[in-house]
Formats: structure tokens, sequence, C-alpha cells
């Protein structure tokens, strides 16, 4: 837990290895009972710079990392920006990390380090959506509100994508599978989307203006003399045999389920 917060710098530790060599240990190290480091990082460094004995002491509540996460935040010279980043750091790697019980356990952790709400919430946004920046805003290289700003914009990008991928999945979910396996990239996929939709509408335009130029003159031709007066001798493509017929009548017929399919006049 100690290793959450900035280690003291030069001046820091060389002014309380002084006063260790000087007054001698005040505070003793706190361990919890596994051994493990809970308080005193700082001093410990100190005492072995001043060769002085440190003195130890093991922790004996039941709250081992809330112990450790309190004391340190309200000893250490520390914004409250750095406070809340380390104290959204370190209920990450607890058995509640950001997102659970979200509302309930931000109250309780702005009670037990005496942060607000406000800042915790921050925190946990750039813990989320900018996990890159919690170490600089931990060292202090770089300020929660600024980090928060950039955690912003990359929620938004990502619940941006999200709702493009959603869509995508209604549209056309071979290529969104695509995108969710890394093939393609999601603009990738939108372009190849956008070439599908256009040849698609190509084609439809085709086969349009194609049954546009036949079936009509077809229809007008019932009932009257036409098919009588057809003659093989002009015909420019070959002449029409009975199979041709058999083929556009079939060729009709699939063209009426389709058009009772979609519900067509």
């Amino acid at each position: 837990m100690t290793a959450l917060f900035p280690p003291l710098d030069e001046d820091e530790l060389r002014a309380l290895t002084d006063d260790i060599r000087e007054r001698g240990l005040l505070h003793p190290i706190v361990l919890d009972p596994q051994g493990r480091l809970l308080d005193g990082r700082g001093r410990l460094r100190a005492c072995e710079a001043a060769s002085v004995e440190p003195a130890f002491v093991t922790y004996e509540g039941n709250d081992p990392s809330g112990y450790a996460l309190s004391v340190n935040l309200r000893r250490r010279n520390i914004s409250k920006g750095q406070a809340a980043m380390i104290s959204a750091k370190a209920r990450s790697g607890s058995e509640h990390p950001p997102g659970s019980d979200s509302e309930q356990t931000t109250r309780s952790v702005a009670e037990q380090t005496g942060l607000s709400l406000g800042r915790i919430s921050q925190a946990n946004t750039v813990l989320q959506h900018a996990a890159d920046l919690v170490d600089p805003v931990i060292n202090g290289a770089m300020g929660l509100d600024e980090a928060y700003a950039l955690a912003r914009e990359n929620k938004a990008k990502a619940n941006s994508a999200e709702v493009q991928l959603n869509r995508l999945r209604e549209e056309d979910p071979e290529l969104a599978e695509r995108v969710v396996e890394g093939d393609l990239t999601l603009a990738g996929a939108w372009a190849e989307r956008t070439e599908r939709v256009e040849e698609d509408k190509r084609q439809r335009r085709v086969a349009t203006r194609l049954l546009d130029e036949l079936v009509p003159p077809l229809a007008q031709a019932r009932g009257t003399r036409t098919f009588a007066r057809y003659d093989p001798a002009f015909a420019g493509s070959g002449p029409i045999t009975r199979e041709t017929i058999a083929h556009a009548m079939t060729a009709l017929t699939e063209m009426d389920q389709v058009w009772q399919e979609r519900d067509l006049p």
C-alpha cells in the first residue's frame, strides 16, 4: 500500500534523516501481521541513512489497507488530487474495483479519506479511461483536473466507438465480428460497409432498370396480337424458343414471390 504514495524527495529524506539522527525515531514503523509495510517507508529509509535501529509495531485491526491509506493520506504533504488518485488506485486493487457499487463505495472512500465525492469520482474516471495518467497524477507531474479532462475525452470517444460498433452489428454482423477479432479497425470496417452499401445500390439500380425494360412491355402485350405476330426471321439475338418461354415464366413466378414477400404492389 505504501508503494502507492510518491517517495520523499531528496530534501525531505535528508531533513527526516537529520531529525531521526538527532531525536531518534518518534513514530514506529507499522507492519501488518504478515510483516508487510503499512506505514513508515520514508522513516525506514531515513533510519537506514542515519544508522538508527528502526522500531516496528504490528497493526492489530481488521482493515490494514484502510489504515495504511488513511494514515498516509493524512500525514503526507500531497494535494487533494494526488490523494484522490492514490485512493482510487488502491481501491482498484481491492475486491471492489471502480464501477462496482459505484455511488455507495465512492461515499465510503470519501468518508474514510476525508476527500470530496467529486475528487474521488474524477480519480475513478481517470483510472478507468486514462490509466496511463494515473502515476503522473500521483507523482505530481500532472494535476487531477487536467487528467480528468483527458479521461473524459477518452470516455466520450470510447462511448462513440461502442455506439458505432453496435450499429455495425445491426447492419453488418460479419464486419462487426472482424472488428472484435482485431482483423479490421472500426474505421476500416465502416469504409468497407460504405463500399458494400454503394455496390448494393448499384446492383439494385441495374436490376431495376432491367426489369423496367422487360416486364412492362411484356404485360402490355397481354391480350394483343403481339405474340401471334412474332416472326423468328426478324429475331435479332436468336429465336425465342419454348425453353426460353419456360425460363421466362419461371422467372416471372420467382418475381411474383419476391413481390409478395416484400409486400410490393
